[in-house]
Formats: C-alpha cells, sequence, structure tokens
C-alpha cells in the first residue's frame, strides 16, 4: 500500500491562516475599544450628573461623542474592503497567483485597520501607563530605530541628533515613545523620495526639547489651526487622531507642542517635556 506524505503549505495558504488570525485579533481589539468607548462615556455622564458647569468634562464627554459618531465610518471602508477580499480567498476556483495576491491585499487592510484601532483605543483611553525613570537619549535611539527601516523603504534619510547632557525624565515612556513616532511617521510620509528629515534632542534647561523637521509640502494655515483636532487629517489613509494624542501625551505630562511650517518648504514640530515634571498620575487629559 502507498502513502503520500501530505503536501507542504502553500505561501498563499500561509498568507491565508495569518490572515484570518489577524482578522479575528483585530475584531477582539475592536470590541475592547468599543466597551472602553463605552465605559468613558458612562463615567463622564455621572459625573457630570453630580458637578453640573465643570467645563472641561462637558468637553470631553463631547469629542467622545465625537469619537463614537465617527467609529463606524472611520472604520467601515477598511474592514468592507478587508471583507470583500476574504470572499475572494473563500472560492474553491480561486487559482494560486491569485489566492497569493488576495490575502497580501487583506494582510494589508488588516493591519491598517489594526493601527486605526490601536490609535483609537490611545485616544479614548488617555495617558494612563506606569511612571518610570529612563534615559532620554536611549529614548530617542529606540525611536530612531523604529522609524528608520520606514524611512529607509521610502528613501527619506532619517538623521538623529543628540545636543546636552543625557538626562533621566521621569514620564510615561511608551506614550511618549508612541508621540514621537506619531510626529516622525508624518514627517517621512509627507517627505519626497531622497528628502531629509531631522530628528533632534536638546537638554540642559528647564525642558527637554524634541524636535522633527522634515522638508515636505508644508502646511495650509487653515490646516495648521485644525492639526491637533481629533479625526482630522489631510492624508487619504490618516486616522486624523495621531497628533491628538501627541498633544494628550504633551499635556499629561505638562508640557506643550508647537508647529512651524510653510507650504512647499517642510514642517518642523516641536515637543518640549518638563525635566522636573512627572506625568498625570490620575491619567487625565485636556484637549
Amino acid at each position: 500500500m502507498t502513502t503520500h506524505d501530505p503536501a507542504p503549505p502553500s505561501a498563499g495558504d500561509n498568507q491565508l491562516r495569518e490572515a484570518f488570525q489577524l482578522f479575528s485579533e483585530t475584531s477582539e481589539r475592536l470590541t475592547e475599544a468599543y466597551e472602553e468607548l463605552q465605559g468613558q462615556v458612562a463615567r463622564l455622564s455621572a459625573e457630570l450628573a453630580v458637578a453640573n458647569g465643570e467645563l472641561a468634562r462637558r468637553e470631553r464627554l463631547s469629542i467622545l461623542g465625537e469619537v463614537a459618531a465617527k467609529l463606524a465610518h472611520q472604520l467601515r471602508t477598511p474592514l468592507a474592503t478587508a471583507l470583500l477580499y476574504v470572499g475572494h480567498l473563500a472560492r474553491p476556483t480561486l487559482n494560486e497567483t491569485d489566492r497569493v495576491r488576495f490575502a497580501e491585499k487583506t494582510l494589508t487592510r488588516l493591519h491598517y485597520l489594526e493601527r486605526l484601532i490601536q490609535d483609537m483605543l490611545s485616544f479614548v483611553k488617555g495617558q494612563q501607563g506606569q511612571l518610570a525613570r529612563f534615559s532620554v537619549h536611549d529614548l530617542a535611539d529606540e525611536v530612531w530605530q523604529a522609524i528608520e527601516p520606514q524611512a529607509s523603504l521610502l528613501d527619506v534619510h532619517l538623521a538623529l541628533d543628540k545636543s546636552g547632557p543625557d538626562v533621566m525624565l521621569e514620564a510615561d515612556r511608551q506614550a511618549l515613545q508612541g508621540a514621537l513616532i506619531n510626529l516622525l511617521e508624518n514627517a517621512v510620509q509627507a517627505s519626497r523620495s531622497g528628502g531629509r528629515v531631522q530628528f533632534g534632542v536638546a537638554t540642559g534647561g528647564a525642558v527637554v526639547v524634541f524636535n522633527v523637521a522634515d522638508e515636505g509640502r508644508g502646511i495650509s494655515d487653515p490646516d495648521r489651526e485644525r492639526l491637533f483636532e481629533p479625526f482630522f487629517t489631510t492624508r487619504s489613509e490618516g486616522s486624523g487622531l495621531g497628533l491628538a494624542i501627541v498633544k494628550q501625551t504633551a499635556d499629561a505630562h505638562r508640557g506643550w507642542i508647537e508647529v512651524q511650517s510653510e507650504p512647499g518648504r517642510g514642517s518642523t514640530f516641536t515637543l518640549y517635556i518638563p525635566e522636573s515634571g512627572t506625568a498625570e498620575e490620575s491619567g487625565e487629559t485636556h484637549g
């Protein structure tokens, strides 16, 4: 009797399994985001009932209402596209070439959806991470290493400039890292092929100064006024939450962010974090 070993899984089969696994994980994260949003609205509604006239909390509740209203709109297109591709993958007559192509397209949409949900969770939860003491220069190195592969892929030169002595900062490291990565991703994506992005960190004064400068298309005056509004974006595939999260991070650490830009000549974002200050342990932010 002749036996046959099972054929090894094809590239398309592996990508299909990866796509379904990512789809399952993304669905769980979406449920988490929705439940967190519901909890935030319920808590803030109760607080408003007890303490009428707290303008800041009313503004926060209003923003969360906007999050709820726009959540479906932001997720509908990538989710519908991913489902369409999954439907193609389920066709029994699909050849291997098309299977690989649709699996790749599915993964691309799901990765985008995953990033969108992560931004949503970060914005809705606010900055609630643990405080830690860490080296400012180590943080800058980590952020540079995280972005450099993406910059290289887009043929953008990413330079890191550390001036002043290394200092220990007590802050929410993950939140600061995420804010800086958001700024650098925006700068890299705004740059032309062959362009340059300068990432600088300066210490020695009362604040640590993080500077991200690009040579991209710049930002118009009307757009600059809305940059930190939730869901405002000038990119075709942007959540519109990246810069809102950056501002949340700055506020939570009693810092601030400034923008200089000229259409056609690039933009510079500067994040200031007090050396002696610490992130707010309550996790409450404004903005």
